[in-house]
């Protein structure tokens, strides 16, 4: 088990996930072996027509052993869409990405990238 080398990717596979946000904590993204996760976009949504709802995110770089805010509280405005990156952030094996929101059904979210191997 080693991260790829990303000088010497053999293949870059594009994705595009969705789902809504709950009040419990949910790992959206777990990197498996052998792989990077080049995220370049977090979208959240607010379909709510007259609340706003917070969000927290969080990344692990350690399989789950601590956990960092990337976000943090972040009210997002009813019927509004924030974008969470300016740069993208790279995930590697066994990297974990955790969303959760204040409200049940209020926040969706999409995240794109590619899936990065050398192998």
């Amino acid at each position: 088990m080693a991260t790829p080398n990303i000088v010497n990717v053999t293949s870059i596979i594009p994705f595009t996930i969705n789902g809504v946000c709950t009040t419990s904590l949910v790992d959206i993204i777990d990197v498996p072996a052998d792989k990077v996760y080049k995220i370049n976009t977090i979208l959240i949504a607010n379909v709510d027509g007259t609340n706003a709802a917070d969000i927290d995110m969080w990344i692990s770089t350690d399989n789950g052993g601590n956990f960092y805010n990337i976000a943090s509280t972040i009210s997002v405005p009813a019927d509004s869409t924030l974008s969470f990156l300016s740069t993208p952030l790279y995930l590697d094996e066994t990297d974990l990405l955790r969303i959760r929101g204040t409200a049940t059904t209020d926040l969706q979210y999409t995240i794109s990238g590619e899936i990065l191997d050398d192998a």
